[in-house]
């Protein structure tokens, strides 16, 4: 049963000229000042969902985004912000590309935000897709397997500062602490300071292969499927379920992951795909490239792979997926239960704001979200 009500806000501007029609993504340029907008965009939606009553804002890491869509650097250092100007919500990261950190300074980082908001910034790892930024970092990401091999070794580290007294990592990339003499002593082991309050810290990753799925399994990571297909969710909900019990950890269908949609709530169904479209497609217009259309066609075949569509997805598209849900109260309310139903531990829903949407327009859809359809899951 779905309790919880969740925002992803990748960190967009507001963009002008939108649609599949408008500014091509590669030439979309902006000053300074544009694109620090977001962090008071954010600002602004995070009380708002606060007063509301949502569960929590998450948002995305990304570096280099002269083209406005994506302009959070670091999320540690901007939740510990929201929290100061908010009361209850939590604050998730989606999440700190581990390859472009430190996984000392990570986790160090991470446990001081946990002890001086109290718990309310929520941990979150993924190894990174864009070359621009992971390689520039100096790390691998066109190298999947480099990547990959890398991305294991930081999270063994990462781990090891929250949860050992003291520890030492001597691995391909790390060697913490190296064999120095220190203050009279051979140096064999190290502390983080501070460790997290909490503990064991949450953990949340994104699902985007069934490598990711097994390794979080092994982790006993949550996990987030964001604007996922039909099919293509319920595929992952079923080998996240096994990979789990594979590993000891029994968990109902759909039990800790967070779902997340697209939606746009109007009086008819056409006038909420109408006022949505331009910012859907402006999305798609960015991500695709990136290979983020999840979807699959009647074959079961997934967007992209031999035989299947390789195409930026329509909006038509999106909701015979159920990725995106257009319409009144009523029509958002049956579309999320239906797949709802189908997953006895699914407890945490996510709206997508859509990229070309202004702040103001999506502050008056968490409104109406929060007044006519979350009221229908008070159990």
């Amino acid at each position: 049963m779905i309790k919880r009500f969740h925002a992803l806000y990748v960190g967009q501007i507001e963009l002008e000229n939108i649609g599949l029609g408008g500014t091509p993504a590669n030439e979309r340029r902006y000053d300074k000042d544009r694109l620090a907008e977001p962090f008071w965009s954010a600002r602004d939606v995070a009380q708002l969902m606060d007063d509301l009553g949502y569960y929590a804002l998450w948002t995305a890491e990304h570096h280099f985004q002269r083209e406005g869509y994506e302009c959070f650097p670091n999320l540690i250092q901007l939740s510990l912000w929201l929290a100061t100007q908010t009361r209850r919500l939590k604050l998730g990261c989606a999440f700190n590309v581990l390859p472009m950190w430190h996984p000392i300074r990570l986790a160090e980082d991470y446990a001081m935000a946990d002890i001086v908001t109290d718990g309310r910034v929520i941990m979150g790892v993924g190894r990174g897709y864009h070359s621009r930024e992971v390689e520039t970092f100096g790390a691998p990401v066109i190298d999947q397997a480099a990547n990959r091999e890398l991305f294991e070794e930081q999270v063994d580290l990462l781990l090891k500062c929250f949860d050992e007294d003291a520890f030492g990592h001597h691995g391909k990339a790390y060697d913490c602490p190296p064999p120095v003499e220190y203050r009279g002593y051979q140096l064999s082991e190290i502390t983080c300071v501070p460790r997290p309050k909490h503990l064991p810290v949450e953990i949340w990753m994104p699902i985007a292969s069934s490598k990711s799925i097994d390794y979080m399994a092994s982790k006993n990571f949550k996990a987030m499927v964001t604007l996922n297909g039909d099919k293509i969710l319920d595929d992952v909900v079923k080998a996240y379920r096994d990979a789990c019990a594979k590993h000891g950890r029994r968990k109902q269908l759909g039990e800790d992951m967070i779902w997340g949609a697209g939606l746009y709530i109007a009086d008819t169904p056409e006038e909420a795909k109408r006022r949505i479209e331009p910012s859907h497609d402006e999305r798609y217009k960015w991500f695709a490239p990136f290979g983020f259309v999840r979807y699959a066609d009647e074959q079961g075949r997934t967007w992209g792979t031999p035989g299947a569509p390789a195409r930026i997805p329509t909006l038509a598209d999106g909701i015979q997926q159920k990725a995106w849900f257009c319409g009144p109260p009523s029509h958002v309310i049956d579309g999320i239960k239906s797949i709802e139903a189908r997953y006895p531990g699914l407890e945490d829903f996510m709206i997508h704001w859509a990229e070309g949407l202004s702040p103001k327009e999506f502050k008056e859809q968490l409104r109406w979200f929060a007044r006519d359809v979350m009221p229908a899951f008070a159990r």
